[in-house]
């Protein structure tokens, strides 16, 4: 054995890093004395070799012709030469499973000499020469990209010449068939077919290594996440005949039913056929089912063998097998790809048959599975059958359809009488909130994946596609120009923010679903996690929705996201614009009794689970119009004069709003609004404690502060503030004071902060936005470049950035909790529910991470799976200390 070339008896499948996925098993299956064709693995440490030097070293060369001619003494067989020819097949098998992406060859050692010898060995002409057609037609298209269309072609005219089917071909027309195939191949591949066997073989093998950077394959792993450097490994095994005879054929078997999960043989078997007939689907299969009618020992084997391949890899297997003049061999087995509904259910009926611990049953559900189960999405036979229009950012999942409106008081009269909107614009603003809240999905042409649009849906749990430039919005003539067409109002379009893709009319969707399987995973994943789950809501349907789905409480409340209906709107803007003290009291009275019933309806929900309100955090500019026209109509509104109002809103415009009069500022610049808010939530504890008979704690969160002077000041208007309520009250109550860490200056000082803080939350959108200096509003005009360059891995408004980011949070909460023992550290960021996230943020001292309510059972998985590996791999170091 070397490193190079492994023969099935040699190898496990533990060695999946050097043999791929099919290679392991097909020794493992060796190993458990199945029925497989002998053959060998070319490692994955050949094929990087190869694609780092460009050619198949003679070192290799040697060592594959070596275990070609053990093959031959295994199968009594010849490889080129002899009455007894050895065919092989030549197939990829990544460490991943990776389907269809990278290249297979089979039938090959078949040339004008073997074919004949093949023929004469099994008394078979058509069979013979059907598999050397097959070798022609494969090679040229895998290796030399020859379209199978000029193949089949030939075919077909060869067969309407001669005036009678292929079944009834002789030598004479085989020899024609031959012929013109190789006609073929020579004038697209520019040579002869190869009739050197072992150069078929070698060219075969770079063909299969070529194939790993493949644009499909590369695509896949782009979408699956699988890394570029692993590289393929290649399997050579003993050709095995599923079209040799009527008694043979060919199967694709799962051990379980990958749609649902259900415990029953799941498959498909095409008799006297090869394996590329069934996966390409040029042929209808039968149901497995039917196989026991056919060939019940054949199947009664199949089913024991089931068994015996659960049992020892503890997972649901997907099985390739062949049937040679009724003898059976298996040619592959894997874990086999699943639903997320199938992997949810396979999951817990093979805990509950005690096949696998708690700790498998959560590792073998990933976490974007549990965000597809929970929104809608379209039927695959759906999308098959429509072809997307435009494409954006998948901002929030779901599949949704409806009509197009343009603007959000269309999208609210359209659902006042009962219809059901996508709201399309260029891109939205706070005061779309009334539309984006009625509207099936929303989708904007500008904006990226942080953008008000998809934090706003991410948060309601709405599909949403953003930054969709395939569309050019025009919002005054209500029309969307894309490439082939236009979208009117009222056009009925489908959209899917799991994809990106937007389609013309209306696609049928499957239901929304929580099972009761999965509701009982992740509470044995809480059992789990270090980290607790809070969820990012304040409005009582989205806190509900939060602890339905298993949020320990509410981790950030956004006040400013309260102050968009139109009386608190108008009350908010008689605020700002106010000329004196009057004005300024009158408004603060409105706004706090609107307030105080807001935290009422919030702690009747959470009760006396935790609840982090932040106080208001919007630059105030975005409470006022910037239009005149609008600005002239809220003068008459609020009785103002016009240029007063227009000379006051021009003075509040900023730059860069986003590091303007904004957080903790406005304390230092209108501390009535903080102390208005103070109040309101303070009265409504103390209500709702009363009114419940519960201990409620509010947490108070003072956003954005730089500066251990802010820190100390807004602290102490809060302290002061609710010191009154209390005594005017008459009541004792505990209260937390906190900040949320959103600049890197607050990460360098959080030992000074943490002294005058209860609790740290961390807001990553800000602090990834301040930290690189990326504006998050016009990231998307240059992020998807870089990302297509590779010069930054992912999005790091969506993915955290471990080295700069990461390590300012690192430090942030590890000093902070130095300089206070007693101190709550959370993540609420828009990465609280992302996987990779969560799986750094559980090596850090972090308390907790806050999420959208649609997020939270994805994240209690997430939070299970990655202290389940923290605990496995300090484990691991111990014991090899």
């Amino acid at each position: 054995m070397s490193e190079l070339t492994y023969a099935f008896s040699e190898g496990n499948k533990d060695l999946r890093e050097v043999l791929g996925g099919k290679g392991a098993n097909l020794c493992e299956m060796t190993n458990l004395g199945l029925p497989v064709p002998q053959g060998f693995v070319i490692s994955t440490i050949a094929c990087r070799q190869y694609l780092t030097e460009n050619i198949l070293t003679d070192h290799l060369i040697n060592e594959i012709k070596n275990r070609v001619q053990t093959l031959e003494a295994q199968t009594e067989k010849t490889f080129g030469t002899g009455t007894n020819p050895l065919l092989v097949s030549v197939r990829s098998g990544a460490k991943f499973s990776m389907p269809g992406m990278m290249d297979t060859i089979l039938n090959l050692g078949l040339n004008d000499d073997t074919v004949q010898a093949v023929a004469a060995k099994t008394q078979n002409l058509n069979f013979a020469y059907q598999c050397y057609r097959r070798l022609i037609q494969m090679f040229g298209d895998v290796v030399f990209e020859i379209d199978i269309k000029h193949f089949n072609q030939a075919f077909e005219t060869l067969e309407t010449e001669k005036g009678y089917p292929a079944a009834d071909f002789q030598k004479a027309d085989w020899l024609d068939v031959i012929a013109r195939y190789k006609e073929i191949f020579a004038a697209n591949a520019g040579q002869d077919f190869p009739q050197n066997v072992y150069d078929q073989m070698l060219i075969a093998v770079e063909a299969v290594f070529k194939s790993w950077n493949n644009d499909r394959a590369k695509v896949y792993r782009q979408l699956h996440n699988i890394p570029e450097d692993l590289g393929t490994a290649v399997n050579i095994q003993r050709m095995v005949f599923g079209n040799y005879s009527e008694t043979s054929g060919t199967g694709v078997m799962f051990t379980r039913n990958p749609v649902n999960g259900t415990a029953a043989l799941f498959g498909e078997y095409l008799s006297k056929a090869q394996g590329e007939d069934i996966v390409s689907g040029a042929r209808t299969p039968d149901p497995i089912a039917d196989l026991e009618a056919k060939l019940p020992a054949i199947y009664q084997q199949l089913t024991e063998i089931a068994t015996k391949l659960e049992n020892h890899y503890k997972d649901m297997q997907d099985v390739e097998f062949t049937v040679e003049d009724g003898k059976l061999f298996m040619l592959q087995t894997r874990n086999g790809k699943r639903t997320p509904k199938a992997a949810v259910t396979i999951a817990y009926d093979l805990f509950q048959e005690k096949r696998i611990s708690e700790t498998e049953m959560i590792l073998r559900i990933e976490p974007g599975m549990i965000d597809h189960l929970l929104h809608p999405n379209f039927q695959e036979d759906e999308l098959a059958n429509h072809t997307a229009i435009a494409k954006g950012l998948p901002a929030s999942p779901g599949a949704a359809a409806g009509q197009i409106v343009f603007t959000a008081e269309d999208a609210k009269a359209a659902t006042q009488n009962g219809k059901k909107v996508i709201l399309l614009r260029n891109e939205t603003s706070p005061e779309d909130i009334v539309g984006m809240t009625v509207s099936e999905a929303i989708i904007t042409s500008h904006g990226g994946m942080t953008s008000h649009a998809a934090v706003v849906a991410r948060g309601m749990g709405t599909c949403c596609v953003v930054g969709c430039q395939d569309l050019h919005v025009d919002e005054d003539q209500k029309v969307a120009k894309y490439n082939g067409g236009a979208l009117y109002e009222g056009d009925l379009i489908s959209v899917d923010g799991t994809s990106g893709k937007i389609y013309l009319g209306q696609l049928a969707t499957t239901a929304e679903e929580i099972s009761e399987k999965l509701n009982d995973i992740l509470d044995i994943c809480d059992k789990h996690a270090r980290l607790m789950v809070r969820g990012n809501a304040e409005t009582p349907k989205d806190i509900r929705e939060a602890i339905t789905k298993g949020a320990q409480g509410i981790g950030l409340a956004r006040t400013e996201h309260m102050f968009f209906k139109p009386a608190r709107l108008k009350a908010m803007r008689q605020l700002i614009l106010a000329d004196n003290d009057d004005e300024i009291t009158d408004a603060l009275r409105f706004i706090k009794g609107e307030q105080k019933g807001d935290f009422e309806d919030m702690y009747d929900v959470l009760l006396d689970r935790p609840g982090t309100i932040r106080l208001l955090d919007p630059p105030l500019h975005e409470f006022l119009p910037s239009d005149k026209g609008e600005l002239k109509q809220l003068a008459a509104e609020i009785g103002k004069d016009a240029a007063t109002v227009a000379d006051k809103a021009r003075a509040l415009a900023e730059v860069n709003p986003m590091l303007g009069l904004r957080g903790v500022r406005l304390a230092v610049v209108l501390p009535q609004i903080y102390q208005m808010q103070v109040e309101a939530i303070m009265e409504a504890a103390i209500a709702v404690s009363k009114r419940k008979h519960i201990t409620i704690t509010p947490e108070i969160m003072i956003p954005l502060t730089g500066t251990v002077e802010e820190m100390a000041m807004a602290k102490q208007l809060c302290v002061d503030t609710a010191t009154k309520v209390l005594a005017d009250a008459n009541i004792s109550l505990n209260y937390e004071i906190g900040t949320m860490i959103e600049n890197p200056r607050a990460c360098i000082i959080a030992d000074a902060l943490a002294k005058d803080a209860d609790f740290f939350s961390f807001g990553t959108n800000d602090l990834t936005q301040l930290t690189y200096g990326y504006s998050r509003d016009d990231a998307h005009k240059f992020l998807p470049t870089y990302l297509d360059k590779h010069l930054l891995p992912h999005d790091p408004f969506q993915v955290l950035d471990t080295q700069g980011v990461g390590t300012l949070i690192k430090m942030a909460a590890t000093n902070g909790k130095a300089a206070n023992k007693q101190l709550k550290v959370g993540v609420c960021g828009e990465v609280g529910g992302e996987p990779r996230s969560i799986r750094f943020l559980n090596t850090l001292p972090i308390d907790y991470v806050s999420c959208s309510p649609y997020r939270v059972p994805q994240a209690r998985l997430i939070c299970a799976i990655s202290e389940i590996e923290r605990q496995s791999q300090d484990t691991y170091a111990h014991t090899n200390a």
